[in-house]
């Protein structure tokens, strides 16, 4: 006999109860965008694989490992999104949303995909919510966004988290500091991917985990220390918005995003309870990736938080959420006809905004009560077929067990006054 079917390796189930809480992360950090004037956008799940090889960057462990690439029916090359931007990005361009008023403010959440090896907080099926706004190259557009995130983490009570940032220069200072870090770099002892990878992107390299080339690269020129006059000046607009937003921060200068888009203001969420995935959010501008993808020349800043790390991060701390609870209301129908009047009182109070619940399968008294306490109700209503007869339904309070006889007419009225006592 074959055992049960069980989730792909590396991609988490969310179930009641504690589904809530992932719930109530992902819709917390919605709200903190919405708020800002974000409009929701649906990405698709897939696209064709080469917006991704384009937009995010040959050289990236996303693009070069991490991908879920498949040839669909008509044989052509599709990829599981990996991240967001470059899908947002697409769609911006496809609809024309960069051609109507600037900047274009958009949020979205669900899940993305990478071939990685799984461990606490890295998953292949990883849940993120996201913000771009695109079409304005303003440093205070940068402190919004990045504001939203840390406002985003702090309504679900998370306060042991940094926020790190740096810049990434622009087109005015990158090509001569490349060059620089290439020189530097060429004269080490590395091996022949990582001195392809310094070839393609030398950054890249200074976000190297292992050991030997953190120490081989501990003396490796900084972008923040050769920065042009006017990405000076922008990081500087940034630090003084953030400053006046009350949003704190330390500057780490060999921060490197694992995407090969961003440009200027760079920064990453970091929470140090959760061991070697610390990292609970990031992201950065992107100069000249509506130009990669065919579009027009124009800036955007965006981030990605993580719903799954933000989740064991608020268990680190030994916080939880509170999200939409269980049931409010318990039904407990004894016979047919009380069954059916139940369920239609069910559906009133429904129809109010109660969540209520029923006991299914013709249980006795004993059993449904059971079921009614378990269910995490706050009363029960109660009727047996004589009851319907009589007019009347049973409201029991399950923490004191006080029940009194409520005409039929009246239950929702007093179910109503109740709760919102």
């Amino acid at each position: 006999m074959t055992s049960a079917f069980q989730a792909p390796k590396g991609v988490p189930d969310y179930l009641p109860p504690e589904s809530a809480q992932f719930v109530a992360v992902r819709d917390g950090l919605l709200t903190a965008a919405r708020r800002a004037g974000y409009g929701d956008i649906e990405l698709p799940i897939f696209e064709d694989t080469a917006l991704f090889a384009r937009g995010v960057g040959e050289s990236t462990d996303v693009v070069s490992k991490e991908m879920y690439t498949f040839a669909d029916r008509g044989d052509r090359s599709v990829t599981l999104r990996p991240e967001g931007t470059a899908g947002v990005i697409r769609a911006v361009i496809q609809h024309r949303l960069d051609r109507g008023a600037l900047p274009v403010k958009l949020c979205y959440s669900g899940p993305f995909f990478r071939y990685e090896r799984p461990q606490a907080g890295r998953y292949r099926q990883l849940q993120q919510v996201g913000v771009e706004a695109i079409g304005v190259d303003d440093p205070a557009l940068d402190a919004e966004v990045i504001a939203i995130a840390d406002a985003g983490f702090r309504s679900l009570g998370l306060d042991g988290f940094r926020l790190e940032l740096t810049s990434l220069g622009d087109d005015t200072c990158r090509p001569a500091y490349r060059e620089l870090l290439q020189a530097f770099l060429f004269k080490l002892d590395l091996d022949e991917e990582t001195r392809r990878r310094a070839e393609i992107n030398p950054l890249r390299v200074l976000d190297d985990k292992r050991p030997h080339v953190r120490e081989m690269t501990a003396d490796a020129p900084l972008m923040l220390d050769h920065l042009s006059d006017s990405a000076k000046a922008h990081f500087e607009v940034v630090q003084a918005h953030l400053d006046g937003l009350g949003v704190p921060y330390v500057i780490n200068p060999r921060m490197v995003r694992g995407l090969d888009y961003y440009t200027k203001t760079t920064f990453e969420f970091v929470h140090d309870g959760l061991g070697a995935q610390s990292g609970i959010g990031g992201g950065g501008r992107y100069d000249g990736l509506m130009r990669q993808l065919g579009g027009q020349d124009v800036s955007g800043i965006g981030f990605g938080l993580g719903v799954d790390r933000t989740l064991l991060a608020l268990q680190a701390e030994g916080k939880s959420v509170t999200g939409v609870g269980g049931v409010e209301v318990f039904g407990v129908p004894l016979g047919d006809a009380a069954k059916l009047e139940l369920a239609k009182l069910a559906a009133r109070l429904r129809a109010r905004g109660v969540r209520v619940d029923l006991a299914y399968g013709d249980r006795g008294l004993k059993g449904a009560m059971k079921a009614a306490d378990r269910s995490g109700a706050k009363y029960a209503v109660v009727a047996g077929d004589r009851d319907i007869e009589a007019g009347t339904i049973g409201l029991k309070d399950l923490a004191t067990g006080e029940q009194v006889d409520v005409a039929a007419d009246s239950v929702v009225a007093e179910v109503l006054s109740r709760l919102a006592g």
